[in-house]
Protein backbone atom coordinates (compact mmCIF):
# COMPACT_ATOMS: atom_id res chain seq x y z
CA UNK A 1 0.00 0.00 0.00
CA UNK A 2 1.34 3.01 -0.90
CA UNK A 3 1.83 5.67 2.29
CA UNK A 4 2.47 9.42 2.77
CA UNK A 5 4.56 10.81 5.46
CA UNK A 6 2.75 12.68 7.81
CA UNK A 7 3.51 15.32 10.50
CA UNK A 8 3.50 13.49 13.98
CA UNK A 9 4.88 12.61 16.75
CA UNK A 10 3.31 8.94 17.16
CA UNK A 11 3.59 8.32 13.33
CA UNK A 12 5.94 8.34 10.06
CA UNK A 13 3.27 7.86 7.08
CA UNK A 14 -0.33 6.27 6.67
CA UNK A 15 -2.33 4.88 4.10
CA UNK A 16 -5.72 4.07 3.33
CA UNK A 17 -7.19 1.75 0.53
CA UNK A 18 -10.67 3.22 0.07
CA UNK A 19 -12.05 -0.55 -1.75
CA UNK A 20 -10.87 -2.51 0.78
CA UNK A 21 -11.32 -0.25 3.66
CA UNK A 22 -7.95 -0.78 5.04
CA UNK A 23 -5.76 2.24 7.00
CA UNK A 24 -2.00 1.07 7.09
CA UNK A 25 -0.27 3.45 9.72
CA UNK A 26 3.17 3.31 10.35
CA UNK A 27 4.95 4.20 13.68
CA UNK A 28 7.53 6.44 14.60
CA UNK A 29 8.40 4.87 17.94
CA UNK A 30 8.96 1.19 16.59
CA UNK A 31 8.76 1.60 13.01
CA UNK A 32 6.44 -1.26 13.09
CA UNK A 33 3.55 -1.28 10.30
CA UNK A 34 0.01 -2.06 11.24
CA UNK A 35 -3.05 -2.39 9.02
CA UNK A 36 -6.77 -1.61 10.14
CA UNK A 37 -9.53 -3.49 8.70
CA UNK A 38 -13.32 -2.58 8.32
CA UNK A 39 -12.13 1.38 8.59
CA UNK A 40 -14.69 3.42 6.97
CA UNK A 41 -14.07 6.75 4.89
CA UNK A 42 -15.93 8.79 7.34
CA UNK A 43 -13.59 8.13 9.95
CA UNK A 44 -10.17 8.03 7.45
CA UNK A 45 -11.19 11.55 6.88
CA UNK A 46 -11.86 13.00 10.51
CA UNK A 47 -8.46 11.02 11.28
CA UNK A 48 -6.50 13.12 8.73
CA UNK A 49 -7.83 16.48 9.77
CA UNK A 50 -7.47 15.57 13.48
CA UNK A 51 -5.41 17.97 15.24
CA UNK A 52 -3.84 15.13 16.59
CA UNK A 53 -2.87 11.96 15.08
CA UNK A 54 -1.65 10.27 17.80
CA UNK A 55 -4.51 10.94 19.53
CA UNK A 56 -7.38 10.21 17.83
CA UNK A 57 -5.66 7.14 17.13
CA UNK A 58 -5.35 6.58 20.97
CA UNK A 59 -9.04 7.14 21.47
CA UNK A 60 -10.68 5.78 18.12
CA UNK A 61 -8.53 3.63 16.19
CA UNK A 62 -6.66 1.54 18.83
CA UNK A 63 -8.36 -1.71 19.37
CA UNK A 64 -11.84 -1.01 17.69
CA UNK A 65 -11.04 -2.34 14.49
CA UNK A 66 -9.43 -5.70 13.49
CA UNK A 67 -5.65 -5.56 13.00
CA UNK A 68 -2.59 -6.73 11.73
CA UNK A 69 1.05 -5.97 12.70
CA UNK A 70 2.45 -6.42 8.53
CA UNK A 71 6.26 -5.27 9.25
Amino acid sequence: MQRQVVESSALNSMGYDPSSKILELEFRDSGDVWQYFGFPVTAYRKFISADSLGNYFVTKIKGKYPELRVR
